[in-house]
């Protein structure tokens, strides 16, 4: 069956090959039929190798393609290696992005680039899988690569809007800062190791460095910028909101299933390396809490239905960061797979709101949706219920509750992470359901023109059961401790050590989460149905403090004033500098000689003569002197 692991890769590559060199030609039927069906047949073939991974009992399927690369040393295949870790995410990124392309099908019908839209969309898919399933680290960073590629071209999908091709370069250039550092690192990876083998990396750093070792923390933390830039965490999560310029099935697949957590893939794949540098781990932890809090007070304030959940994604991505950086590294997996599930369906569910309204994307001018789009709004409901955490009825309750518990009980846990996480929970409740209020209740405020199909809705209704069910495979010690997910992937990744005496307390988090959770759902409720005069005057006495929230806590600005002006000033005086006027000298002296030596081109025969003549004679009076 390992034969088999190159297909799930390529098939959503040859969409994207068949799509963009006969789009044009193929009827509207045909062409989501191949972008989707690639995806779907690719989705196929992972339940099929998954199966037969799973039902074997093997540690590892390994296939080569071929040698990709083999200079000085450096050799590495274009090869694939599945494991546990890797089967969680091909079969997040198949099965997720296979219902967002079945909801493309409607959501784009009436667009001009519907063909280059799935081409790209495949295109996307097809790295993403190729990063994740990657065995050394030159092919994963090709997927890296690849997916900050399509990410740029799917952002600046519509490209007739300047807002939306200005979006599309801040990604990409946000994040190709973490992609240098990234590089930086893989560069000493190979200088240290002399291979850039995953798996041979990981088998032989515990053997070359001690723990504490400053070589090891330098890559990890070079590592960790590459991260940081694709998981839009602090200091490099102002593309993401921007980013929510592309349609919103991108934002679904891209910004909320998969790229973004390729950060959260790239530092789990890498576990040994952080954890013979506990510093760096430690900075993972910072960044996540700080990002979760940071991100989640800066949606409370904002209006575009689809910029509150990019500010969600960042906060949420923070956890996977802070439950990474105590260790707890099948509860930040768990919650990248539960926030793959509902995030999606949030995004899905919100476009087909704009849709329903004709693009309108601000939440103060929606309403009343709750009767007129029943599928959505109960689909919704269940999504914004999973990101919020509501106890026992839904997934990310004991994704989010397990990540709470650890970073108090987890041995590199401590009180302050616990406390920031709590905070990021209540505020996170707060905001999706204050999203929630504003846009299905209270009084029709703009007209409903179009109702969503089958196409759109199918995958709203099969998200919404995953993000229902799919998190009770692994439940807490109150529950039963059914751990069928972290025992999955103990082959992979070590088991989070709890501190003594903790594991007693569990229930108490769980009763607090639970409470907290339900907390924001009764002030969001109260500022937003039943006394909504509350939240306009506190915006009001608050009014330069929501301004600094909703400017995303001035980041955009402070690096506009360190960066973009410097840069665009030094660029307007050096425009014109020494290098420019030694080339533009060496084109002058060109045109100079090209005048003067078209005065000899007169096309005058006995001028030639005289020409030949005064040359003949000065080479034999040269002749003759030198003789």
């Amino acid at each position: 069956m390992k034969e088999l692991l190159w297909l799930i890769p390529f098939l959503p590559f040859a969409g994207a090959f068949i799509l963009i060199t006969t789009g044009s030609r193929l009827s509207k039927k045909m062409v989501p039929v191949i972008g989707a069906g690639s995806v779907g047949l690719s989705a196929l073939v992972t339940l099929l190798i998954g199966y037969n991974f799973i039902s074997t009992s093997s540690a590892s399927f390994h296939f080569t393609a071929w040698q990709w690369i083999d200079i000085a040393g450096l050799s590495p295949a274009f090869a694939f290696h599945l494991d546990p870790l890797s089967l969680i995410f091909i079969f997040v990124i198949t099965f997720v992005g296979f219902l967002i392309h079945i909801y493309s099908a409607e959501f784009m019908a009436d667009d001009d680039g519907y063909a280059r839209f799935f081409a790209y969309l495949n295109l996307f898919v097809c790295s993403m899988l190729i990063l994740v399933l990657a065995d050394n680290l030159v092919l994963l960073y090709f997927g890296w690569e690849g997916v900050g590629l399509c990410s740029y071209l799917l952002i600046g999908f519509w490209y007739t809007e300047e807002k939306n091709g200005y979006a599309a370069r801040k990604a990409f250039i946000v994040t190709r800062v973490g992609d240098t550092a990234m590089a930086i690192g893989l560069f000493m990876l190979f200088q240290n190791f002399h291979t850039l083998n995953i798996q041979e990396i990981a088998a032989q750093a515990p053997q070359l460095w001690v723990t504490g070792s400053n070589t090891a923390l330098i890559i990890a933390l070079l590592l960790l910028g590459g991260a940081v830039g694709k998981s839009a965490q602090l200091p490099l999560q102002t593309w993401l909101p921007d980013a929510m310029a592309g349609p919103s099935p991108v934002s679904a697949l891209i910004h909320a299933a998969t790229m973004v957590t390729a950060g959260v893939y790239l530092i789990a794949r890498t576990h040994v390396i952080f954890e013979l540098a506990p510093i760096a781990m430690l900075v993972v932890g910072i960044i996540g809490a700080a990002t979760l809090v940071i991100a989640g007070f800066a949606a409370l304030t904002q209006f575009d239905l689809k910029r509150v959940l990019a500010y969600s994604t960042i906060s949420q991505i923070g956890y996977m960061f802070l439950a990474l950086g105590v260790g707890a590294w099948s509860a930040a997996i768990f919650h990248f797979m539960i926030h793959a599930f509902f995030k999606a369906l949030l995004f899905l569910a919100a476009g087909a709101v704009i849709m329903a309204l004709h693009h309108e994307h601000d939440m103060f001018k929606m309403g009343g949706l709750k009767k007129k789009l029943p599928v959505i709004y109960w689909t919704f409901l269940i999504g914004a219920a999973s990101l919020a955490a509501l106890p026992i009825v839904t997934a990310g309750f004991y994704s989010k509750d397990q990540i709470l518990w650890l970073t108090l009980a987890g041995e590199n846990g401590n009180i302050w992470f616990f406390l920031m996480a709590l905070l990021g929970a209540f505020v996170t409740s707060i905001y999706t359901f204050r999203m929630l209020f504003l846009t299905f209740f209270g009084k029709e405020k703009t007209h409903v023109s179009h109702v969503p199909g089958r196409g759109m809705n199918i995958p709203l209704l099969v998200l919404a059961g995953l993000s229902t069910l799919a998190g009770f495979i692994e439940l807490p010690h109150s529950f039963g401790h059914l751990t069928i997910f972290s025992d999955f992937l103990s082959p992979v990744l070590p088991a989070v050590k709890v501190q003594e005496d903790f594991e007693s307390i569990e229930w108490m988090i769980q009763l607090i989460a639970a409470g907290v959770a339900i907390s924001g759902v009764y002030v969001a409720q109260m500022f937003y149905v039943i006394k909504p005069e509350l939240s306009d005057e506190l915006k009001s006495s608050a009014a330069d403090l929501h301004k600094f929230w909703f400017s995303g806590w001035g980041f955009d600005g402070l690096y506009n004033f360190l960066f973009v002006r410097p840069f665009v000033f030094l660029a307007s005086i050096n425009k014109n500098d020494i290098i420019d006027k030694f080339y533009d000298g060496l084109v002058a002296l060109a045109n100079l000689f090209n005048r003067i030596f078209s005065f000899t081109q007169s096309g005058i025969l006995r001028w030639y003569i005289m020409g030949i003549v005064i040359g003949g004679i000065l080479l034999l009076s040269l002749g003759l002197i030198n003789g």
